[in-house]
């Protein structure tokens, strides 16, 4: 694929026989990872009838190719492999007992190949041709390869000219090799993923939550694939992550993503891996926006910690209601362990303005639940529960930050699929996580309208994200009315309430959505969502009318949010066939009677003991008129 920029390399190639000869029982062996996987140097190893070789060690930091798809019982006691990942065909290798898993968190690694904790003697590793000067690189893998290089008596440089010549640490010169052949057998590339509905939306949720600015963290599969699309019209994305891939590509290509904003490796996105399409790694060939290092630079919570904003998107595969994750296994996976999980959560977590997210669908290919009572009999567990930050399916969005485990519980319902919601909340009321007397209506989860969510900016730079309400919505409605001043609650509920406990607060957030709407408005505040506005409307029982009403935070007023409210709740419930609202406003709540003069039709009102009966039809409304213009009072 690639030019060869000097072919005087080519004097140096040996044949196989000339360093598997020197190669004695019981040696460890390092391979180059993942898709840099020097698989004619494999090949040749694991074919070979030489009796020295035997009873080796082979130790490979992702295992995604030929070392572990070999499996032979007639050779079985030629070698045993270790790997640090448990993904792809690893994972069944490792559960059969083939294959040994090396639990550690990546940046460690290079420490313990140094240190001789994890023994070298031969080194294997896939090369570009060299240069004039003599120096190739190493491609799409940096990882520990350099550490390995040099406790290694024995280096095997395997030259594919199909492989990219990155930019960074990835350099190393041909007097580093004893031995150099040339490769026989292609790279190994990934096709794009399908992306189904399901997981578009998982991913259009995640997306909502990278604001301009932000440093992302991709893996392969086909949530990042969707991500990426969804990420296109952001600006000024940076990117640290372990594995760059097409989708990345694009981003930049887009103009998306410039790392302009990043304060580790600026202008630059930062890697130690590349996996994809032949596209992405043409793309890659000396491609000086891409920077390789070793997973000790990038791997490093440190260092990922210093990059503002810093978004770390996790794949779960399950998640349990206190907060539990189980993250994916066997074949097909190439995310991350929790050991390397582990590392972008702290990063992210000490980052300023950096977030945590966990995503996944509803319910897997099969149909089954993806959210449960609990994970502890799933393999792979994230113990993290105290640091979780959100939760993301098909169904929304779920904050853990500052929640307790009832509050947790309901928010996950909240984003479970509809189908298990009955059952969740059957399960949590029977494990003392719910209150025993938790309302739950049958049909609230399939008639949610999820289409209603949008952000808006208001007076003062003031980023609101509104949506319909939720059941869980319960705390946050809760803590909305008790930063009410006296007057506030009078004005919206014409009494001096004084006290709004569980059981009235959870009839208020489980509404019956064909009869009653209530979008909140919330905003962000130390990394967890304040509710800071309510409107709502209840249809009459007896005409196509609806009763309207708003509320909102008196630190938030002025900016305009009850305005937007409104015209919300006027479209909503026109494209419902609702035909007008009706509105009781105590005469010296000037503020809210000026919400109602902007709307777009004729107001009729009458007031009755020092208090505004608003008529407002739709029927009568004339689009062109101005808002307020025709209201008479």
């Amino acid at each position: 694929m690639f030019d060869d920029v000097d072919s005087g390399w080519e004097k140096r190639i040996v044949t196989p026989d000339i360093f598997l000869s020197r190669i004695e029982p019981g040696m460890s062996i390092f391979l180059g990872t993942g898709v840099a996987e020097p698989r004619t140097l494999v090949k040749w190893l694991t074919t070979s009838e030489m009796s020295n070789l035997t009873d080796l060690e082979l130790v490979q930091i992702v295992s995604l190719g030929d070392a572990i798809a070999f499996r032979n019982t007639a050779h079985d006691h030629k070698y045993r492999l270790k790997t640090f990942f448990a993904g792809w065909l690893a994972s069944d290798a490792i559960t059969s007992g083939y294959v040994d898993m090396i639990p550690c968190r990546f940046s460690r690694i290079p420490r313990l190949v140094e240190s001789g904790a994890i023994r070298v003697d031969v080194a294997f590793v896939q090369i570009t041709p060299p240069d004039r000067a003599g120096y190739a690189s190493l491609g799409v893998s940096v990882d520990v390869a350099k550490y390995a290089m040099e406790r290694a008596s024995i280096v095997v440089g395997e030259i594919n000219s199909s492989v990219p010549r990155t930019m960074g640490n990835t350099f190393v010169h041909v007097d580093d090799f004893h031995y150099l052949v040339r490769a026989t057998e292609p790279p190994i590339y990934f096709p794009r993923w399908p992306v189904d509905d399901v997981v578009d939306k998982v991913a259009a949720n995640v997306a909502s939550m990278v604001d301009d600015g932000s440093c992302i963290s991709f893996y392969s599969g086909a949530l990042f694939e969707a991500l990426g699309r969804h990420l296109a019209h952001k600006r000024n994305l940076g990117v640290h992550t372990y594995f760059f891939t097409d989708p990345l590509m694009d981003l930049i290509k887009c103009g998306a993503v410039t790392n302009r904003k990043k304060n580790y490796f600026r202008d630059k996105s930062l890697t130690a891996y590349a996996q994809g399409t032949p596209e992405l790694m043409k793309w890659l060939h000396r491609n000086p926006v891409v920077e390789f290092q070793g997973i000790d630079v990038v791997s490093d919570h440190l260092r990922i910690s210093l990059n503002d904003k810093m978004i770390a998107i996790l794949p779960a595969r399950k998640v349990d209601l206190t907060g539990g994750i189980a993250l994916h296994i066997g074949k097909g996976n190439v995310t991350p362990g929790p050991g390397q999980a582990q590392e972008f959560f702290a990063g992210a977590e000490h980052s300023r303005g950096g977030r945590t997210i966990f995503a996944l669908p509803s319910r897997n290919l099969k149909g089954q639940a993806n959210i449960l009572l609990s994970v502890e009999d799933f393999p792979n567990q994230f113990t993290n529960r105290e640091s979780l930050d959100l939760i993301i399916t098909e169904y929304g969005i779920a904050s853990m930050i500052g929640r307790t485990v009832r509050e947790r519980a309901q928010a996950l319902i909240d984003i479970a699929h509809p189908d298990d919601r009955e059952e969740l909340i059957r399960q949590a009321k029977n494990a003392n996580i719910l209150y025993a007397d938790q309302i739950y209506l049958p049909d609230s989860g399939s008639l949610y309208p999820a289409r209603l969510a949008t952000t808006r900016t208001f007076k003062g730079g003031l980023t609101v994200r509104f949506r319909a309400i939720k059941p869980s919505d319960e705390e946050e409605m809760r803590k909305l009315f008790y930063r009410f001043s006296d007057n506030a609650v009078y004005y919206r509920y014409f009494s001096a309430i004084k006290s709004m406990p569980h059981r009235k607060m959870q009839e208020y957030v489980n509404v019956d959505y064909q009869r009653i709407m209530s979008i909140v408005g919330t905003i962000e505040e130390s990394g967890t969502e304040r509710l800071i506005a309510e409107g709502r409307y209840v249809r009459h029982h007896d005409r196509p009318f609806a009763d309207v009403a708003f509320v909102v935070d008196e630190n938030f007023q002025g900016r305009g949010i009850a305005s937007f409210l409104f015209e919300t709740l006027i479209r909503v419930a026109r494209e419902l066939g609702i035909e007008g609202f009706t509105a009781d406003v105590i005469a010296d709540n000037k503020a809210m009677l000026k919400v109602f003069e902007k709307a777009p039709f004729p107001i009729r009102a009458v007031m009755e003991y020092g208090i505004y009966n608003l008529n407002i039809p739709f029927e009568d409304a004339d689009e062109s008129i101005t808002p307020g213009a025709n209201s008479k009072k």
